[in-house]
């Protein structure tokens, strides 16, 4: 069933003048020209067929939203959230939104920064101790330059190289090298942001590159960044998005799943095979936040209207840092960017067990695409270029998923 056109709704949030780093954040108009019913109605008559034709005919699980002027002009939700249950996706469904998640932390970084509360030239160790590496700054987690290995792969068992020789059909001796990964020196249990930063402590695991050599996109580098977020606010990190990010922001029903959220969790799909929870499920920051579409409109409005951080940051934000080999593609502060002439398409997409999400903002046209699907779908990311009908052109370039 797709959904009517919705009205714009600005943001309104009560005040709490003892507790600065939870005032809500005032309302500001994202836009002075909201489209005309006939302007909305275009872009829904455009958008329905591509919706179709690019994930309703190709098994599409999920909720999708296309905004543009911070009017919403086309919304559905298919499928369904339980699939044993049968329950219904609708406007309240939440989706993990994996790696979107960073675009939060980046930004809850950089509002610390302009309250000056951190730099980002500050080293790593300034604000975790035990943290075993020199030289790696908060800008080097936030670009995804600080060389770091993924923890999802140091705490998942140490890889182990083998080599042998045997002769061949021939009869002339080869070497054979086999790497497998040792399980039994992997973490044990439901991992926390405190385990990675004491399991890298303990063991120091090796480093791929040295500080600001080069990008290296890894989990790692915002797991820290919510740690670090954790003690300059002196808040528990989720708290700190519920009562800073979230309830200022009218977003509400997003949060940031931890372990009490565990007897609540409803599992997304590989196929028809729920994904069951595992040890990394409770880590955050690089992961982990749970939306909505219509919530995640919200986010947007607040980008746009630079009331989270101001205009001149988010310019900082959308600017890349990786730069050492020359392309479209390129990263900001929490961002991925596609920069095309005369316009740079700012984006996030995730993945994370059968959820795989897209975030396009196309800031040029004020356009924004949202789509959050829980049943595994590659379509769902070819799907963006559904934003061709704010463009006027046709889109033949790939985002990185």
């Amino acid at each position: 069933m797709i959904f009517p056109i919705l009205t714009y709704i600005l943001l309104a949030c009560n005040s709490s003048p003892k507790k600065p780093v939870n005032k809500p954040l005032a309302p500001v108009p994202v836009h002075s020209v909201p489209l005309s019913p006939k302007e909305k109605e275009y872009y829904f008559n455009a958008i329905a067929p591509l919706y179709k034709s690019m994930l309703l005919t190709k098994g599409f699980n999920g909720a999708i939203l296309a905004a543009k002027n911070g009017d919403i002009v086309f919304e559905d939700y298919h499928g369904y959230a339980n699939l044993k249950e049968k329950t219904p996706i609708t406007a309240n469904t939440t989706f993990h939104l994996a790696s979107i998640s960073k675009t939060f932390t980046a930004m809850v970084i950089l509002r610390l920064m302009e309250q000056g509360r951190l730099k980002l030239d500050d080293e790593v160790k300034r604000y975790l101790p035990t943290f075993p590496y020199d030289n790696i700054t908060i800008k080097n987690l936030l670009t995804h330059r600080s060389g770091l290995p993924n923890y999802i792969y140091f705490m998942d068992g140490e890889n182990e190289t083998t080599v042998t020789h045997k002769k061949n059909k021939r009869g002339k001796i080869i070497t054979i090298t086999r790497t497998v990964r040792n399980k039994s020196q992997a973490f044990v249990g439901q991992a926390t942001n405190q385990d990675v930063l004491r399991w890298m402590a303990q063991k120091r695991p090796a480093v791929e590159a040295a500080p600001d050599r080069v990008f290296k996109y890894c989990n790692t580098n915002y797991v820290l960044l919510a740690m670090i977020a954790e003690r300059v606010s002196g808040i528990p990190f989720p708290t700190y998005m519920k009562d800073s990010l979230f309830t200022p922001l009218g977003m509400t029903n997003s949060f940031v799943f931890t372990a009490k959220d565990i007897p609540n969790y409803t599992p997304s799909y590989m196929g028809n095979t729920p994904a069951k929870l595992e040890k990394f499920d409770c880590i955050f920051g690089d992961k982990s936040v749970y939306s909505t579409v219509r919530d995640m409109l919200q986010w947007d409005k607040a980008l746009y209207a630079g009331t989270f951080v101001s205009r001149p940051t988010l310019e900082k934000a959308f600017t890349g840092y990786s730069n050492e080999h020359r392309g479209q593609h390129n990263y900001g502060y929490g961002w991925r960017l596609l920069i095309n002439p005369g316009e740079t398409i700012v984006y996030h997409n995730g993945w994370w067990h059968g959820n795989n999400t897209v975030f396009t903002r196309l800031v040029k046209d004020s356009a924004t695409l949202i789509i959050l699907g829980n049943k595994f779908n590659s379509n769902i990311y070819s799907a963006r270029k559904i934003t061709s009908v704010f463009t006027g052109n046709i889109d033949t370039t790939r985002l990185i998923e």
